[in-house]
């Protein structure tokens, strides 16, 4: 376990553990399904409590994350109690969110966590309380903050994203623009290293033009992209956090008369990202599954409260180059597969 266990928030977390709390107003209370008559209850035969916490409730990955959560308890009998921050990045909001769910007596939580530090005094005290806790999507830092991880193995999501572009530009030089997500969250670093490690560079090699910071927004990344092409109209590559920051990118572009010229590539695997593919706004995309990632943390939850068997260390769920270009010496899937087998 880490850091000090009697801290004002564990003492305060302590008392509540007997009393039902009422979603914090930095929540959003995304689903919250029972089943009474399901074939697995914890000893008061009550359905057991599954609490999972996203970044946020609107973000199609996570939707689909909690619909499959939402499927999954139904079908092993459990209730699904569903928070959400309020913004990507609400660290604050996931925190009373581990807090509002001990006190409502899961017997485990799933979190895609905003901060992979930020949240590690709370989930110490939720596994302290004897809750399991098991990160889906992002790791924590350190990785055994958490009982389990279940996620891509982002780093090879970006090696996968990285080594694409780099071979879809052939001959030509790169002059790429990183368009990075969260400063602090562990995907947000995995993805971007992997990047840098497919193309064959690091953050100091001269072929990187510009990073930003978007926040996964698209919004934010088509402002983050026009701010890039005022300064490096000559950009050939962009590398982008998710699939949102390639739309804004692609808008940026296309106002700039510059898409033919430039290689964009991501990762998610959404529908709306495959379409993307598609219809050529964005060369290749790393296609993920949220819905393997909720299904096994809502399976683990409920045998933990049948058996006290715990999983541990990292699981992977899986990633798959999604393009219309194949390159050579990369296992790749079109876009017809994609969207076949996409999410959201």
């Amino acid at each position: 376990m880490l850091g000090p266990r009697t801290t004002p928030r564990s003492r305060r977390l302590r008392r509540t553990l007997a009393s039902a709390a009422a979603c914090a107003a930095a929540l959003t209370l995304a689903a919250c399904s029972s089943n009474d008559t399901g074939d697995d209850a914890d000893a008061s035969g009550s359905p057991v409590k599954v609490g999972l916490i996203t970044k946020t409730d609107s973000n199609p990955f996570f939707v689909r994350m909690r619909e499959a959560a939402r499927e999954t308890a139904d079908d092993e009998g459990a209730e699904l109690i569903a928070l959400a921050g309020a913004f990507d990045g609400d660290n604050e909001g996931q925190v009373a969110a581990i807090e509002n769910l001990v006190s409502q007596g899961v017997k485990g939580i799933l979190i895609t966590p905003n901060s992979s530090t930020g949240i590690l005094q709370a989930i110490a005290d939720a596994r302290d309380a004897g809750v399991i806790v098991i990160a889906l999507d992002t790791a924590t830092d350190p990785e055994d903050a958490v009982d389990a991880t279940f996620a891509t193995d982002n780093t090879q999501a970006g090696v996968l994203q990285g080594s694409w572009v780099k071979a879809a530009l052939g001959d030509a030089a790169p002059n790429v623009a990183m368009l990075d997500g969260t400063p602090g969250g562990t995907v947000d670093t995995f993805r971007h290293d992997g990047f840098l490690q497919g193309m064959g560079l690091t953050d100091d090699s001269p072929q990187i033009a510009a990073q930003e910071n978007t926040n996964g927004d698209q919004t934010k990344a088509q402002t983050a992209m026009e701010n890039i092409l005022s300064a490096h109209p000559d950009i050939n590559a962009v590398y982008t956090i998710n699939e949102p920051a390639a739309r804004g990118a692609f808008q940026a572009l296309s106002d700039a008369g510059l898409v033919d010229g430039v290689t964009v590539g991501s990762i998610d695997g959404s529908c709306a990202g495959v379409q993307a593919v598609a219809d050529g706004e964005v060369g290749a995309t790393v296609m993920q599954f949220p819905n393997e990632m909720a299904a096994l943390g809502v399976k683990a939850v409920v045998q933990y409260a049948a058996n006290g068997a715990k999983p541990s260390g990292f699981h992977d769920t899986g990633a798959q180059l999604i393009t219309d270009h194949p390159v050579s010496g990369l296992d790749s899937k079109d876009s017809a597969w994609g969207l076949e087998n996409c999410w959201g």
